[in-house]
């Protein structure tokens, strides 16, 4: 198998290009070269790994590059909008025999007529411009493949994790070290709504193995494709997870999505939460598993969470403070708690 990949050392993309090697594929990433190989881990083989540098955004300069080259599979993890993919379609029309584009389950209807989703479920997301423009990425390459034949695979991650970063609910701008260190230190931490409402969390190494069935797979040609776990936990049973990790009691305050989006708009709660971690999901995995059989996510979150939490723990650079976030926290849950306490002076 010869695969192109677009970005490729994301926290997906990252995974699915160490088990590309490991199955002794020939793998090429189109990217700024920002990222040795060393740093997404790559194995020594028995793969054949090529680095194109080059920004995809110039596509005189990518065509220039990709001239004489074809490939068995194309996947864009960089891709967000219609523009993006547009380029794609004229980059690599007859040179692959089939191209990936990365989507989101966020782009399901919001709010959802049922918590059982599968592929099939609409897809509508007001709240949200990031899931409307991947919405618009799919509407016009089905179109290509209808009109056209393109052979498109889309594919639908929901929330997927790495070594790197603990996924969670309510985070700043620079990621989950700060959550992990108001745990540590014994100070709350907030979780959206009441907690009860039931989410998924995929390991990027799950991922990989699920993508990788895809590659080559005729069946999953001019198919959407949601890949994720099939474990749905509540969101104070991830904190949970997380604290138990971290060895520390969890100091959970419960606020709620709306008072959050009022309160930092900032951070984007409207999209995030709103557009889509705050609405209860429980995915239906049956296509993944005909088109890939015997597939089934292996790692579960807990075992996970647990790994990724030692891993940022043995690395300082991972550890990026952030005041700001850490401010907005403090000031939310006393703004709380002062609320509640006037109500029951009145």
């Amino acid at each position: 198998m010869k695969l192109l990949f677009i970005g490729g050392t994301g926290t997906i993309s990252a995974a699915i290009s160490r088990r590309v090697l490991e199955l002794g594929w020939e793998l090429w990433h189109l990217n700024r070269g920002n990222r040795s190989p060393e740093s997404w881990r790559a194995p020594a083989g028995p793969g054949k790994f090529h680095q194109i540098n080059c920004d995809i955004s110039r596509e005189a300069e990518a065509a220039e590059k990709i001239s004489g080259l074809e490939f068995d599979a194309v996947a864009d993890f960089i891709a967000f909008t219609p523009d993006q993919v547009e380029r794609d379609y004229r980059l690599f029309k007859g040179k692959t025999k089939q191209y990936f584009f990365i989507s989101s389950a966020s782009a399901y209807q919001k709010p959802l007529s049922s918590c059982y989703v599968n592929e099939g479920t609409p897809l509508s997301n007001p709240y949200w411009e990031y899931s409307r423009n991947k919405i618009a990425c799919e509407a016009f390459l089905m179109k290509v493949y209808r009109e056209e034949g393109f052979p498109i695979t889309i594919i639908r991650p929901s929330h997927t994790y790495d070594e790197r970063k603990v996924p969670l609910g309510v985070h700043g701008k620079k990621g989950s070290w700060q959550v992990l260190k108001r745990i540590i230190a014994g100070k709350p931490v907030i979780i959206h709504g009441d907690g009860t409402s039931l989410w998924t969390m995929t390991s990027n190494a799950d991922f990989a193995r699920a993508f990788t069935g895809l590659v080559g797979n005729i069946h999953a040609i001019g198919e959407a494709v949601q890949i994720t776990s099939d474990e749905t936990l509540s969101w104070n049973q991830i904190y949970q997870a997380i604290a138990n990790a971290l060895g520390k009691p969890l100091k959970a305050v419960h606020v709620s999505s709306e008072f959050l989006c009022q309160a930092g708009p900032d951070y984007d709660y409207v999209g995030s939460l709103t557009g889509d971690k705050a609405v209860s999901v429980i995915f239906d995995n049956t296509k993944l598993k005909r088109l890939v059989p015997g597939f089934h996510a292996e790692i579960r979150l807990d075992t996970g969470i647990k790994e990724t939490i030692n891993y940022i723990l043995a690395h300082p650079e991972l550890q990026e403070e952030d005041p700001e976030f850490d401010e907005f926290c403090d000031r939310v849950i006393a703004a709380q708690a002062r609320a509640v306490k006037e109500t029951l002076n009145v």
